[in-house]
């Protein structure tokens, strides 16, 4: 489909249609076809990025040699498991899964969503801006317990949606006029992509995540606020000058794989599933082809879900779990054909989820059916790895994971 129509149609289906979990689909559409709006500098008073930073940041910059430091890991195919959940009875059924079936990896929240480290960390320069919370009870013992099962294990690490970085240091956030700390609708806050302080201390618990035995770093959340370019001019950051959004969030993804390769960990990041449908989304920083060229796996969300009616020919496509993977990995495809050897490992995010707010007709009971669809899908597209997602870490049971 033409990207004007497609993106027609993504904009009416999205701004017609209800439920919370479609705010961050819709704020993407509309920051994917609007201009990026001029950033306004009121206070810099942040420790922005150097020269020597900027040209490392530079996305039209010759992209560096990308090594996969580990060429012989499995192919992946996990779960979501929260930081609490380790502590949790429920953590035994999860390993009896993935002991019992094709399952082999966790990604495990290691910095959150609200930005607590999971741990008790007592490294200085970790605690000098993070904030533990210990959802996590033990974490070497959790360590050793996933190398006795041969699980692979997944940092997942919150990047810049960081409501308590934000609370503890708001110069490093966006602010109103009168100095208090600009939240989302739901309460979140983010910190300023462009700060080299924010950048480092992300990457030193990911480093941190290497030393504890974790296979992979998973960014989530590499981007700024949803609707972000309606809102700049009435904000107080620092912007470094030169830099536009999507250089200063594919400048960290690609610093930071350059930090971590050498640990021997791989780096990952997620990101929404319609950017790879859609032009670059340069009001929150992310383009698609940018944020791969510098990652050893991309993981689009691409819960059918989260797209709206007409996409990939449906009605409704949460109905349609085959047809509605297969049409976006097919997208994935295309938005990433001319990357040649830098083009890396396509590993979804798909849904073990039922999504009821979508209101009666517009979704189904998702279980062992639904799951073998997109996986089937994903199968007949070419590919073989996928990661599983349920907020609460209950997983339809008897699922062919083949």
């Amino acid at each position: 489909m033409d990207i004007i129509i497609s993106t027609f149609l993504l904009l009416y289906s999205l701004l017609t249609g209800t439920g919370e979990e479609h705010i961050a689909a819709k704020q993407l559409a509309i920051a994917s076809i609007n201009a990026a709006a001029g950033d306004t500098i009121l206070q810099p008073n942040m420790q922005t990025l150097t020269e020597e930073d900027q040209q490392a940041a530079d996305p039209n910059a010759a992209p560096a040699v990308k090594k996969d430091p580990q060429p012989n890991a499995p192919i992946v195919k996990g779960i979501y498991v929260t930081a609490h959940t380790t502590g949790h009875p429920r953590m035994t059924s999860l390993l009896e899964l993935i002991d019992n079936t094709e399952l082999n990896s966790m990604v495990i929240d290691i910095k959150d969503d609200n930005g607590y480290i999971t741990y008790q960390t007592a490294t200085p320069e970790l605690l000098e801006l993070g904030t533990p919370k210990k959802f996590i009870p033990n974490v070497d013992n959790l360590m050793k317990t996933l190398n006795e099962f041969e699980i692979y294990p997944i940092a997942r690490i919150v990047v810049f949606k960081d409501t308590v970085l934000a609370v503890k240091r708001p110069e490093l956030s966006f602010l109103h006029e009168d100095g208090t700390i600009w939240k989302n609708g739901r309460g979140e806050s983010f910190v300023n992509p462009y700060d080299k302080e924010v950048w480092d201390y992300n990457i030193a618990v990911a480093k941190e995540a290497a030393r504890l035995g974790f296979k992979e770093i998973q960014f989530d959340y590499v981007r700024f606020p949803e609707g972000f370019e309606n809102r700049a001019d009435s904000l107080t950051f620092t912007k470094t000058e030169g830099l536009s959004r999507v250089d200063a969030v594919a400048g960290f993804v690609k610093y930071a794989r350059e930090q971590l390769e050498p640990l021997g960990v791989r780096v990952s990041v997620d990101i929404f599933g319609y950017a790879a449908s859609v032009p670059a989304a340069e009001g929150i920083g992310q383009d698609f082809v940018k944020i791969s060229n510098d990652v050893h796996i991309i993981s689009p969300m691409i819960y059918p879900s989260h797209y709206s009616a007409g996409w990939f020919n449906q009605k409704t496509p949460d109905r349609s779990p085959y047809e509605t993977i297969k049409g976006a990995i097919q997208d994935t495809h295309k938005k990433l054909a001319d990357t040649g050897e830098l083009k890396p490992i396509i590993r979804p995010w798909i849904q073990d989820f039922t999504a009821s707010w979508l209101g009666r007709g517009n979704y189904i009971k998702y279980g062992k059916a639904e799951v073998e669809a997109q996986i089937k899908a994903l199968k007949d597209s070419g590919v073989d790895e996928y990661l599983l997602w349920n907020a609460g870490n209950k997983y339809s049971p008897n699922v062919d994971y083949k």
